[in-house]
Formats: C-alpha cells, sequence, structure tokens
C-alpha cells in the first residue's frame, strides 16, 4: 500500500527522523495562513503517489504567503503528468505547504527488502534528488549498500560506514547516523516494503534533514497495523484493483487488450511472459489464488470485462485447493451475468478437470478449450487481433 509523502513524513518524525514543518491543504485560500505559519517563505508541493512531480510541474517555490496561495490554486486540480504516471496523469486533490531549508548537499537513504539476502538492505547515495533506479544504471558504483537483521536492527557501525562513504563531514556523522537507524527501525516496526528519503539533505549548520519521504507499507502485514489502513487514499489506485481488493483479488492494470486470469503468482507471470512470446499483450496481472470461491472467481471474471482494452480473455488454472469444476461454475455464472461477447479461451489441469470440462461444455458458451499454455497462448492472441 502506497501512502503519500506527508504521511510517510509524520511516520518518520514518530521514529525521531527530521524533517521540515509542514500543513497539507486542500483549498488554495488555506495556503497563505499555512505559509505564514512557516515564516513566509515555502514549498508547495503537490501530493500524489508517484515520483517526478518537480519535473511536471507540481512543486513549486513560494516567495511570500501570497504567491503560496497563487500557486496553490494552480497546484490544485490539475492533471499532473509524470514519469510514473503515464501519459493521463493524476489529479492533485491535497497540496503540502512546507518550510523551505538552506541545502548544502542531497543524499539517497533507502530499504527495500533483498529477497536473496533474506534480510532488508540499505542503500545510500551521494546522488540525492535524483531517480535511484537512474543512478542504478548509469553509476551501479555509487550506491553503497548494507544488509542487516530485521530484529537486531542496522547497527551503528553500519550507519558510521555508510556516512564515511557518503564523505559527510564530521560534525554530521552522529545526526546521519541517527538518521539512517531511525528509518531502519520504522522500515521494520511498520512492516515496509520500501522506505525511502529522496533527498536527505545536509544543511550548512550541519543538520540533516528528510526532505521529501517515500514508504509503501506491505498489504499482508496490515492486520497488525490497523491504524495504518486509515491512510490509504483510493483516489489514487485504479478503480479496479480497488475494487478486486474487496474481493481479495491480486490485480494490476497493464497496457496490453488480453485479459488473464490465473491461480498462483508463479503461473500468473509465466502466463503473461508466454501471451507476450505468441505476440500479444496482457492487459493486466490477475491471481485468483489457491483457494478462489466461484463467489470470487465470477467477480474476477466481471473485473476483467470492465476494461474496455480487453478484446479476449484468457484462464489458465492449474486444479489444486481451487478445483477445476469450481473455476468452471464460477465462469459460466458470471459470462452468462454479463452477456459475454469476446472470445474466452480456457486452459485448465489438475483436480476435477473433466467435470469442469463437461460443465463448460454443457454450458452452451462459446468457449475455446486450449491444450497446454503454448497452445492457450497462441488462441487467445489471435483471437484478439481478430475481434
Amino acid at each position: 500500500m502506497k501512502i503519500h509523502e506527508y504521511q510517510a513524513k509524520e511516520l518518520l518524525r514518530g521514529f525521531g527522523v527530521a524533517v521540515p514543518r509542514g500543513r497539507v491543504i486542500t483549498q488554495a485560500a488555506e495556503a497563505a495562513a499555512a505559509a505564514r505559519e512557516l515564516g513566509g517563505r515555502a514549498v508547495v508541493k503537490a501530493q500524489i503517489h508517484a515520483g517526478g512531480r518537480g519535473q511536471g510541474g507540481g512543486v513549486k517555490l513560494a516567495a511570500t504567503p501570497e504567491q503560496a496561495a497563487e500557486l496553490a490554486g494552480k497546484i490544485l486540480g490539475m492533471q499532473l503528468v509524470t514519469h510514473q504516471t503515464g501519459p493521463e496523469g493524476r489529479l492533485v486533490r491535497q497540496v503540502l505547504i512546507e518550510e523551505t531549508a538552506s541545502i548544502a548537499r542531497e543524499l539517497y537513504l533507502g530499504i527495500v527488502l533483498d529477497r536473496v539476502a533474506a534480510r532488508p538492505v540499505f542503500m545510500a547515495s551521494a546522488a540525492g534528488g535524483m531517480e535511484i533506479e537512474e543512478v542504478a544504471a548509469k553509476s551501479p558504483e555509487a550506491i553503497l549498500k548494507e544488509a542487516f537483521d530485521p530484529d537486531a536492527g542496522l547497527q551503528p557501525y553500519q550507519a558510521r560506514k555508510l556516512a564515511f562513504g557518503l564523505g559527510l563531514p564530521a560534525a554530521a556523522l552522529a545526526p546521519a547516523v541517527k538518521i539512517m537507524t531511525s528509518l531502519a527501525r520504522a522500515f521494520v516496526a511498520l512492516d515496509c516494503t520500501l522506505a525511502e528519503i529522496n533527498p536527505l539533505i545536509l544543511t550548512a549548520d550541519n543538520q540533516v534533514v528528510a526532505l521529501d519521504a517515500k514508504i509503501n507499507l506491505d498489504d499482508n502485514a496490515l492486520y497488525r497495523h490497523p491504524e495504518l489502513k486509515a491512510l490509504r487514499d483510493l483516489n489514487e489506485e485504479a478503480p479496479l484493483e480497488v475494487e478486486a481488493s474487496q474481493y481479495g483479488l491480486n490485480y494490476i492494470k497493464l497496457d496490453g487488450n488480453v485479459a488473464c486470469m490465473v491461480n498462483g503468482a508463479g503461473l500468473a507471470m509465466a502466463t503473461m511472459d508466454i501471451i507476450q512470446y505468441a505476440g500479444g499483450s496482457p492487459a493486466n496481472f490477475l491471481d485468483v489464488g489457491g483457494g478462489a470461491s466461484s463467489e470470487q472467481v465470477r467477480h474476477a471474471f466481471e473485473i476483467l470485462l470492465k476494461d474496455p482494452a480487453v478484446k479476449a480473455v484468457l484462464i489458465n488454472i492449474f486444479g489444486g485447493i481451487l478445483r477445476c469444476d469450481t473455476l468452471a461454475s464460477g465462469v459460466v455464472e458470471a459470462a452468462r451475468a454479463v452477456q459475454l461477447n469476446l472470445p474466452l479461451v480456457i486452459r485448465m489441469e489438475g483436480t476435477n478437470v473433466e467435470q469442469g470440462r463437461k460443465i463448460l461444455a454443457d454450458s452452451g458458451l462459446k468457449i475455446i478449450v486450449a491444450e497446454g499454455m503454448k497452445d492457450a497462448a497462441e488462441k487467445v492472441v489471435a483471437a484478439a487481433h481478430t475481434a
């Protein structure tokens, strides 16, 4: 689950991370008062779930409270387009009015889970203010890394090693170590999948401050953090993804025209790959899970068909906990309910596969049954091209 910058900063503040003072507004008229509280000069920052806001015109510096109100009026309600939003952009509904800072240097701090090492990895770079993916691609040696045990946390000696590697002055070492260890504690305590400060600034008086922050929370761990569920902003999520989450379905919309319904994340990834290999393009990732009910299958099918870009549907199921007859019943029920008029290709194997095939055959629906994944991909791609 993604959260906004101002929410991430508030969480980090609770762990002892130094962040600028700021106030979130939804009306331009509130901006002048907020800027006055912060000393007159202020930064006006659009709050959307995407990076690159500055390049898109969503971050502006106001010299006066009046200018802050003027800029907030221009940013609120704009369709902000960045390299992460796609050409459609995101509607700005909230703006953060924040105090300015004296910047001597910009640095990068971030933590992700290294699945190979099976532990969090702390990353630091002197190339702050840049996209870390760009730094990794062009200058991977510029990224310093320290893996740490989540129970023990990032150790002070590890933080000092990173601080020395960043070339920080002696007076800034203690504040830097504090902010690094605090970020690591927040990552573990909040069950994050990503915790990032970019940029972390070094001020003229050797203080370190999180000028920007990004936190992604693990959806699977939210049951341990009921207070964090309220931070979810449904306006920032694709409507079909929100609807899918209400039924316990893992759905991510993509840009293709072949809809996919699969059980198991690994099989879903393989299915998308083989569609590409066959010359098509997947419209989504959809994992109904191993124990989906007939009702969940029906909801999943309905969600797939709400995407206007979809020209054909591929259902690829290996029946285990989710039996093939359960799947077939859900698909037939959904296809009749929505009066399906798109090509539907089904490949299934496993538990009760013969019963499932009989349900499909007796349904009277025009369903293309495939033998194997390669055959399924070729048939659905051909059907999408002629639809």
